[in-house]
């Protein structure tokens, strides 16, 4: 195995408290350690927005079960879902979803636009996909979907694309998360070669 599709070994860090119960991860023995040091941060600060916006700890009524799911670790792609259930009272809890893409040459987290060629309508091309998907799936909408925003919440798993939808974002809340696979080799002449995708390329 070539050493660049080797895994990066991930630590997963535990923190309970009255109230919270939180599972996430780090990588380690990864060089050099500035890179380490860069994508943990970036973790770290997603996590905490995610206890952030699910109330914690400044709502005394929220219950926080907080964990993690790697999706992608090899070829230097890390790509990785933190998954935040708070429960505040009422008829069911909000699970939030968060994920994040790296290089784990550099460090770097990619941002959804940032995975295709500059000035292809990716916007556009993934809409229309995940709108024929809809149809044939016969998943009933709240709202009428018309096209995915720039910036919509990605990862990356089995040379596949997932684009997803958090909850009540297209669907009721008993759909929970929606989740559009899309393959690498559907969308191999919009792909940035260097990026994340194209690397799942090859």
């Amino acid at each position: 195995m070539e050493l660049e599709h080797q895994p990066v070994s991930i630590q997963t860090y535990k923190v309970l408290k009255s109230k919270l119960n939180l599972l996430y991860p780090a990588v380690i023995h990864l060089n050099p350690p500035k890179v380490q040091h860069t994508i943990n941060t970036t973790i770290v600060d997603a996590v905490n927005k995610q206890l952030h916006d699910q109330g914690y700890p400044h709502n005394p009524s929220t219950d926080v079960t907080a964990y993690y799911e790697i999706k992608t670790n090899e070829r230097r792609v890390l790509s990785l879902s933190l998954i935040n259930y708070a429960f505040s009272g009422g008829a069911h809890g909000m699970t939030i979803q968060h994920s994040l893409t790296f290089s784990t040459e550099t460090g770097k987290s990619y941002k959804l636009s940032e995975l295709f060629k500059p000035g292809s309508d990716y916007v556009a091309v993934l809409s229309a996909m995940i709108a024929a998907e809809i149809k044939q799936r016969e998943i009933p909408l709240l709202v009428e979907f018309k096209s995915i925003r720039p910036d919509q919440d990605f990862y990356i798993a089995d040379k596949s694309l997932v684009i997803y939808f958090q909850l009540y974002e297209l669907a009721a809340y008993v759909y929970g998360f929606l989740y559009f696979p899309i393959s690498v080799y559907a969308l191999q002449d919009i792909i940035a070669e260097d990026g994340p995708l194209g690397k799942m390329m090859y």
